[in-house]
């Protein structure tokens, strides 16, 4: 694991956080709602339906029936940890995906983002990449210190999109975990609060209208936009 830049440092003024709460988080292309079995389920299973490689990573799914997968929604959604959403674009009025937060430690200020499942639909999308930026506001707005991503080290495309986020790479787990009979090496990821104004700008510019052509082709490139950031953090980005 490679070493901080901020080092040891006193800590005086810092209050820890609160839990997620927000019911609802709203942006120009997406909007995250606090997953409700009875509400989402159905559209999501519909939405998920469509590829199951989206489940190829995760320690549960496919689902072969609605009911089954309503059944794991309302297991996971019990309690305040993890703490899912159900995403819905607004291009299309149909919730297409899920993230949540996980490992919530208010106490020292660390939060994760994970559980991430985007149908094919929500893949690849404005939406999508919006998605993760509310989760990533929301966090550090409310004072957290630390935003994790981790990863099974062998899904290149986590691994990639984490980067292109923003976040900075930190190393792997070895044999961290087993996941469907496989071994699972963990990549593990993060940004931190003094990294936010930066990131936030870059997303604010990624965002905006004036970035996109006008067939929706993106001008400027998120990850290059991040790189700068994660480049301060990382010397061999």
């Amino acid at each position: 694991m490679k070493k901080s830049s901020i080092g040891d440092r006193p800590l005086a003024s810092w209050v820890a956080p609160q839990r997620p709460d927000a019911s609802v988080l709203e942006g120009q292309y997406v909007r995250l709602e606090r997953f409700a079995p009875d509400r989402h389920a159905a559209d999501l299973h519909r939405a998920n339906s469509a590829n199951d490689a989206i489940w190829d990573y995760l320690p549960y799914g496919p689902f072969a029936s609605a009911a089954a997968y309503h059944r794991w929604a309302r297991d996971v959604t019990r309690g305040d940890d993890p703490f899912f959403y159900a995403i819905n674009p607004h291009a299309t009025g149909r919730f297409s995906g899920v993230a949540s937060y996980l490992r919530i430690s208010p106490e020292v200020g660390s939060i994760e983002v994970g559980h991430i499942n985007f149908s094919s639909e929500l893949q690849r999308t404005v939406a999508a990449t919006e998605a993760i930026f509310l989760m990533m506001q929301w966090a550090f707005e409310a004072g957290y210190r630390r935003f994790e991503w981790k990863c099974d080290a062998a899904n290149l495309g986590s691994r990639r999109a984490a980067q292109r986020y923003g976040f900075s790479y930190e190393g792997v787990f070895r044999q961290a975990s087993i996941v469907k009979g496989r071994n699972r090496d963990t990549a593990w990821f993060a940004c931190i609060d003094a990294e936010w104004p930066a990131l936030k700008e870059a997303f604010t510019a990624w965002l905006a209208p004036s970035n996109f052509d006008a067939d929706g082709r993106q001008i400027e490139g998120l990850g290059a936009l991040t790189a700068l950031v994660r480049a301060a953090s990382d010397p061999d980005v």
